[in-house]
């Protein structure tokens, strides 16, 4: 055969190649179910958040596979984590949302944790987690000042050390010597805000889109300090940046340790050994999510915010927080212990 017959026989063949391998991929979905893993129970903030993308992401995936949601409570929301490497299929038909807190853990609490995020693939981030601390009721903590000079301790709960409420209520308690005490054991938040409202915890440390609109709108809710130093629209002027606090650069520097996690606050991830193509899919069809006007109504009639990060834009973050001094992790590390 002469040489450039031969020539453009190879180029056919790639050619060919190359438009039937993504073909299957994009006829992977068709037929198939998406589990979305929660690593809470029903009714809080990352399960509202799972179910808004769960109702659209599957119109954005070829195929439109059935997209459900499976909640899955345990350790902080890591049982979730961990199902990606253990139980879940790795072919693109699972993921997870869970606690961005445990990004943290991970770095100062390698043995327990025993996880590295960068070796998960990253599919996108909904908003960063706008945390704030809050006190409840008419006799609730209102300000920074009440809670460090008004003699009254704060009573919060949490699932357990590493989830991103107990890290935060611990920063206030440790590095800022805030009489704070923290009781461990909730399976999430919705129990917690059931014992609030019932006065046996005196408010709460979480995500200001967790909180009741109910008690935003009667004024029971006042949040007083926050852990981004970017302040929304939707959050109160009263709710100080606790960076505003740190007398030293040191102490800078642990708050961004302790709080980085933050910025890929309601993040979906999936297994690393899903196939890029398939991947490449999932990724496209949550960014299309992030931009549909069904979902996008949806969110705003529940008030839950939407600031998208691409995977690409989160495993940056995670990288940068991978990467961390030692004598910043080792101070870190105070926080769960």
């Amino acid at each position: 055969m002469p040489r450039k017959r031969a020539y453009l026989l190879v180029c056919g063949l790639i050619g060919l190649a190359a438009l039937v391998l993504p073909a299957r991929a994009q006829d992977f979905y068709k037929g198939k179910t998406l589990t979305i893993a929660v690593g809470f129970s029903p009714g809080g903030g990352y399960d509202n958040y799972a179910r808004n993308v769960a109702r659209y992401i599957g119109n954005h995936i070829p195929g439109k596979p059935t997209v459900i949601v499976q909640n899955m409570p345990g350790a902080g929301s890591l049982t979730s984590v961990r199902y990606l490497d253990l139980t879940a299929p790795k072919n693109g038909t699972a993921m997870t949302i869970f606690n961005p807190g445990l990004v943290t853990q991970s770095i100062v609490e390698p043995d327990r944790v025993k996880l590295d995020f960068r070796k998960f693939s990253w599919v996108g981030v909904v908003t960063p987690d706008f945390r704030v601390c809050y006190g409840y009721g008419p006799k609730g903590i209102t300000s920074w000042e009440q809670l460090i000079h008004g003699g009254k301790q704060f009573i919060i709960g949490s699932t357990a050390k590493g989830s991103g409420n107990y890290i935060n209520g611990a920063t206030l308690r440790i590095v800022f010597h805030a009489p704070v005490k923290q009781v461990l054991g909730f399976p999430g938040s919705a129990e917690q805000r059931l014992a609030i409202a019932q006065g046996e915890l005196d408010g709460d440390c979480g995500s200001y889109s967790s909180i009741p609109l109910d008690w935003i709108n009667k004024g029971l809710a006042h949040a007083f300090v926050r852990f981004i130093e970017k302040r929304p629209p939707e959050i109160p002027k009263s709710a100080v940046y606790i960076g505003t606090f740190a007398t030293s650069n040191a102490q800078r520097q642990l708050l961004r340790v302790l709080d980085g996690g933050d910025e890929v606050g309601r993040p979906f991830i999936m297994s690393n050994q899903v196939p890029a193509d398939r991947l490449a899919i999932i990724r496209k069809a949550f960014d299309d999510t992030m931009k549909d006007p069904a979902f996008l109504a949806d969110m705003a009639r529940e008030k839950l915010p939407v600031h998208p990060l691409t995977g690409d834009e989160a495993e940056k973050i995670v990288n940068e927080l991978m990467g961390a001094p030692p004598s910043t992790v080792a101070q870190a590390k105070a926080i769960y212990e």
